[in-house]
């Protein structure tokens, strides 16, 4: 055979992973926080994108051929894509208002409160300006224009911890090193108050002796509030009722033996402690009424509540209503006007590239989001038609659902529906759960019926345990016994995982806690 150039045609097929389906993927997992972090981060580099801010009254202008510049029929947005709702009926089928793919706008749009309505309420209000009641009652203006209106004025700060803690350094530390190392424990100890880091890497770090730290350590402990810089629970408690005179032999034996009180092993107590039985309870009664957090008194970290990314509610006719957080899901659209305008201005082929980049990004930046909206809905459509029984009659119906079941319903990939329900939350007549949570194992039902999901007989199990009498405290052997009544086939060590999962200790533990309490 001859070896000389010549041209083949052939025909494969491979999986690319272009920068455009990455980007999808990756909105697929994103919570609504960092999706909203990503989207804010491509208005800055694009310059094509911008958030939509209109609202309905300037999206019906549009549609009356009164559009703003850069807006209405010359823009690709999104904000058709932020709501939709799918019907859940009771025989299984779903309905929507309009029938697209996955790469279709959503049909509808939940309007909110317009500038129209809210110059109708002025209007029959007398013409009164609306102002607040801390103005009113003033006498002042609620007015941002007014010279004397300052809005330093109306913040507020609470105390945080370290600042308080810092404040006392002056008094207590004279020493400028000890004020060093005092400044630096003030920064390593927690929100709630305590010194995790070693001493000895913190004399390691500061370049310093151990017993200078130890020493310091000493009289940063005598700081308000008492227990702030202990090293674990012991400790912190033994400050407190060091401060309160309290600390006696007998108590600093019960402290060293913390794990006895949480037991309720009280002969052991008694006799550790050599204190009879009045006296060991009301030790223990003056251990409960410390604080063993005692830096939470202070300004902590607000926490964020969660936003739920969709909505369940019942439908009157029948069924469940599906329907998107339009709050969760991002406004932005493509202004045209403005990629037409610029892209005449354009001298170099380097310019005209970096626009026609900016214009693909931007459009497959909003095809991506309303995929993800739409994902999501589909994903937690399937959820509820699957888990009826949850919403309509409580935890106790939770069936075993896993990422199969799903993804071969709304024929999609395991992996996909696994990103959709990561991170994302639904609010239910019942709570707001992780979507995460309708997925449960399967347990088998002794009589060969449909198995019983695992969060349902966690559930179960909670509610035997909360109703059993103090002459008649349950054992993880009676749990089974009870169980298996109900049809429900589990092993006695698969009982103690999900009660110490829940949280309660065992029938020798609670049967000590009812004994004190009679």
């Amino acid at each position: 055979m001859a070896i000389t150039p010549r041209l083949e045609l052939r025909q494969s097929q491979a999986l690319v992973m272009t920068p455009q389906l990455q980007q999808a993927i990756k909105l697929l997992q994103l919570s609504n926080l960092e999706l909203g972090d990503y989207v804010e981060r491509e208005l800055e580099r694009n310059p094509l994108l911008e958030r939509d801010e209109s609202g309905p009254a300037d999206g019906a202008a549009s549609d009356a051929g009164q559009s703003e510049p850069g807006k209405g029929a010359d823009s690709a947005d999104t904000s058709d894509l932020v709501a939709t709702e799918l019907k859940i009926k009771d025989d299984g089928a779903s309905s929507t208002d309009a029938e697209s793919s996955l790469d279709a706008d959503y049909a509808s749009v939940y309007a909110e409160d317009s500038p129209s309505d809210a110059a109708a309420d002025f209007a029959g209000s007398g013409g009164a300006e609306p102002t607040s009641g801390l103005y009113r009652e003033n006498g002042g203006s609620s007015r941002f224009e007014d010279p004397d209106f300052s809005l330093e004025n109306t913040l507020t700060e609470a105390l945080s911890l370290k600042d308080h803690l810092t404040a006392q350094i002056p008094g207590s530390l004279l020493e400028p090193v000890d004020r060093m190392i005092g400044a630096y424990l003030i920064d390593s100890i927690d929100e709630a108050g305590y010194l995790l880091e070693p001493l000895d890497h913190i004399a390691q770090r500061l370049g310093c002796e151990a017993a200078d730290v130890a020493r310091t350590l000493q009289q940063v402990q005598t700081f308000d509030p008492p227990g702030v810089f202990a090293r674990d629970l012991a400790e912190c408690l033994a400050l407190q009722l060091r401060e309160l005179d309290r600390l006696d032999p007998a108590m600093q034996a019960l402290l060293d033996n913390l794990d006895k009180v949480a037991g309720r092993d009280m002969s052991g107590l008694m006799k550790i402690c050599g204190v009879d039985g009045d006296d060991i309870t009301d030790m223990v009664a003056e251990i409960k009424a410390l604080n063993p957090k005692p830096g939470l008194a202070y300004g902590t970290e607000t926490v964020q509540t969660v936003v739920p990314d969709v909505f369940i509610r019942e439908d009157p006719e029948g069924g469940w209503l599906v329907e998107l957080n339009s709050e969760t899901l991002p406004r932005v659209l493509v202004n045209n006007r403005y990629y037409a305008k610029v892209s005449k201005e354009s001298r170099s082929a380097e310019e005209r590239t970096y626009l026609t980049d900016c214009l693909h990004s931007a459009n497959w930046l909003i095809k991506s989001l309303s995929q993800r909206a739409n994902t999501i809905l589909r994903v937690s459509s399937e959820i509820v038609r699957q888990q009826d029984g949850f919403f309509a009659h409580g935890v106790q119906h939770l069936r075993p659902l896993n990422l199969r079941t799903i993804a071969e319903a709304i024929e999609m990939h395991e992996s996909t529906v696994s990103r959709v329900t990561a991170n994302k939350y639904m609010a239910t007549p019942r709570g707001i759960f992780e979507l995460k949570y309708f997925f449960t194992s399967a347990i088998a039902s002794s009589d060969g019926g449909e198995a019983h999901s695992a969060e349902a007989v966690r559930h179960r199990i909670k509610e035997l345990i909360d109703a059993e009498r103090p002459g008649m405290v349950l054992s993880d052997d009676k749990l089974v016994e009870l169980l298996r009544r109900e049809d429900v086939d589990i092993a006695r060590r698969t009982v103690a995982k999900y009660r110490e999962a829940l949280g309660i200790p065992s029938s020798v533990q609670r049967r000590r806690e009812k004994k004190l309490l009679a």
